[in-house]
């Protein structure tokens, strides 16, 4: 079991600590997104110690399809496969099977679905999701959901949630028995529930209700930044958060940008996680105080500055625009790992920062400022 401290909150802001077989996470906290057991744009787990990431974050479905959770087992789990010795969450696969639509057909014993690599079929249940995740044996898993579209009629949503439910206890059972097995890797693994109901806060706060009954190690929100408005997100946050446990970690899955984060702590979230830093980043398209720039633009030819003056990211502390600039150009991969490095250090500093303000009772501030700030462009 995880044990997470609520060290203070500010409004509805929390600060918490969160000890794992694999180290002490310092919430507000940004997991940096490696798909398949690496971070897109050429970043190593020694970049990642460099760059203040504290959590990792892989997928279930793209590690079963390859290389395949038997062999990281075999390598003697995810930790050792890529050299990480802090936390490493992982998710279910439930949000791939989601937008693999085309090719899934849901059921109540799993879902049947081809793999979008070489077309075989695949079935994963909240079973074998577990088992998965813990041949794997990350730091948390996640349960096995099916996170329907934010905007899918009601009825729908509501058949989805009841049997997410049902496919939550499931993968608690699952769990224990895994953690309980002799040959199991981390016998700590713990296990995060997740809340769906789209856009419909009743339907939300009635899920929150039936899960937290179930006493997990932490809990999501799930199925949101997947069709509905900015503020219909912050509206269902608004709503939801009060119900989920204050004395356990609380999850927004998938969001997003650094104004999204911002509100979100402000509504009592602990975890975060998103592609966009080293998507962005690959495409030349930056994070700075001052807004985002894309470094492909001509007017940074002859810039000498860094990205960001006074960032203490890898890039930054060495390289001009100008230069990385002409690398993206060139195709050279340095100029994407450059970008990469800096836009998750940018997302890192800035959890530092929140933390650091909600430690002296000034993350209203902090945020205001925060978000004047991006909003001058450069």
């Amino acid at each position: 079991m995880g044990k997470y401290t609520l060290l203070l909150t500010e409004g509805r802001a929390k600060r918490g600590r969160f000890e794992t077989v694999h180290g002490t996470i310092e919430t507000p906290v940004f997991m940096n997104v490696g798909t398949a057991a690496a971070i897109k744009g050429a970043v190593s787990t020694d970049d990642l110690q460099e760059i203040k990431c504290q959590v990792e974050l892989s997928n279930t479905y793209h590690l079963h399809v390859r290389p395949g959770d038997e062999i990281v087992k075999k390598m003697g789990g995810l930790h050792r496969f890529m050299v990480w010795d802090k936390p490493i969450l992982t998710d279910s696969g439930g949000f791939q099977v989601f937008s693999l639509a085309g090719l899934r057909k849901i059921k109540e014993e799993g879902v049947y679905f081809n793999s979008h690599i070489d077309g075989r079929k695949i079935f994963m249940g909240p079973e074998e999701s577990m088992q998965i995740q813990s041949n794997l044996a990350s730091t948390i898993a996640m349960a096995f959901d099916e996170c329907p579209p934010a905007l899918a009629e009601r009825e729908y949503v509501q058949n989805s949630v009841d049997r997410t439910t049902r496919w939550l206890m499931r993968c608690k059972n699952e769990m224990a028995r895994l953690n309980g097995l002799p040959d199991t890797i981390n016998k700590e693994q713990m296990l995060f529930g997740i809340n769906q109901g789209a856009i419909y806060p009743d339907i939300r706060i009635e899920h929150a209700k039936r899960i937290r009954e179930m006493d997990l190690d932490g809990y999501a929100i799930g199925g949101l930044a997947v069709g509905e408005t900015h503020a219909e997100m912050y509206h269902i946050l608004d709503e939801v958060v009060p119900y989920l446990p204050q004395d356990k970690p609380t999850y927004l899955m998938g969001v997003g940008t650094p104004a999204n984060i911002l509100e979100g702590v402000e509504r009592g979230v602990d975890f975060f996680d998103c592609v966009y830093p080293s998507r962005n980043g690959r495409h030349g398209h930056v994070y700075t105080n001052h807004g985002k720039l894309n470094l492909f633009n001509a007017k940074y030819e002859l810039d000498d500055r860094p990205i960001e003056e006074g960032c203490q990211c890898p890039a930054c502390r060495r390289y001009s625009r100008a230069y990385i600039r002409h690398l993206l150009k060139a195709k050279e991969m340095l100029g994407m790992r450059l970008c990469v490095l800096h836009n998750l250090y940018f997302y890192n500093n800035m959890m530092e920062e929140i933390r650091q303000a909600l430690e002296g009772g000034r993350f209203a501030e902090y945020k205001k400022q925060k978000l004047a700030g991006m909003e001058d462009g450069q």
